[in-house]
């Protein structure tokens, strides 16, 4: 790895938001002058989308299957204010591990001398969260990342994710493996929401790194296949992701979290709904 340079892993649950989160971060340090690569480890292979127009990008996988070799220039474009980007890319689908791709790309990368060469500051990984295969597991496991934030919101399944990964963290950190960053609560507005990850971050020893609110922004920005960053740099929802990715460049507190247990993460939730249901009973807003 090139000395000094960030490697950070950004997971979440498929649909919460991970990718966008991701290539607002690295569209705003690219935007403060940091040389930025951005890999997607989601088989999707849609990660940098909004940073490159949208255009095909070929993916390693992809690449080493069609050819067995493969140059940089082959699996990665310049996308946003000099950013690099690379897909990682997944099996044919039904067919073996879909977090195969993550070991080639950083296999490749690192015999390409990729992360040296282009004297990256930061180099983020936006990882599917839903760590139940041993590949999405990689970059906080090998030492490739030594930091991790996660993407979550209020709902449950999202918090589930959240816990599952800070079980992968307290399995690897001890040998060297990723430690955590923060929760970046994404879609999240003041309330119970907002308390809610609050709490979950206080019960397991984590920490919030940022609030991204909900904003017709974001849709719109990436209807025209770009991110808040390029689209609508004067808006308020790009001070946010500005902020957060000033925090996620410069935070050095990082932690390995405690996670629930499955039987007290249900406890946890049903005493949250058991409070939302109450509060909502009280203000005569409780659904029938």
């Amino acid at each position: 790895m090139a000395k000094n340079t960030k490697h950070i892993a950004i997971y979440g649950k498929g649909g919460i938001g991970k990718s966008t989160t991701t290539s607002n971060i690295s569209a705003a340090l690219a935007e403060a002058g940091h040389r930025v690569i951005q890999i997607g480890c989601d088989p999707k292979s849609d990660s940098t989308n909004t940073l490159r127009g949208g255009d095909y990008l070929p993916t390693v996988i992809d690449s080493l299957r069609d050819s067995g070799k493969t140059r940089l220039e082959d699996i990665s474009a310049i996308g946003f204010k000099g950013i690099l980007c690379i897909e990682a890319g997944g099996p044919v689908p039904g067919v073996g591990c879909a977090g195969r791709g993550i070991n080639a790309a950083v296999g490749l990368l690192q015999e390409l001398n990729v992360f040296e060469e282009f004297e990256a500051d930061y180099v983020l990984y936006d990882v599917l969260g839903d760590v139940v295969c041993g590949g999405f597991a990689v970059p906080i496991r090998d030492g490739i990342t030594d930091r991790a934030y996660v993407v979550s919101s209020s709902d449950f399944m999202a918090v589930y994710a959240a816990n599952n990964l800070f079980k992968a963290i307290g399995k690897y950190a001890p040998s060297g493996g990723a430690r955590l960053g923060g929760i970046i609560g994404n879609s999240v507005l003041p309330g119970y929401p907002q308390a809610l990850i609050e709490d979950f971050a206080k019960v397991t020893g984590a920490s919030v790194a940022g609030y991204v609110p909900r904003s017709p922004v974001v849709a719109q920005s990436e209807l025209y296949g770009k991110t808040v960053i390029e689209a609508s740099p004067q808006s308020d929802q790009a001070e946010v992701y500005r902020k957060l990715a000033a925090h996620v460049a410069s935070n050095e507190q990082l932690t390995v979290p405690a996670p629930l247990n499955v039987t007290d993460l249900r406890d946890w939730a049903r005493s949250w709904g058991d409070a939302i249901n109450k509060e909502a009973v009280s203000s005569g807003t409780a659904a029938n």
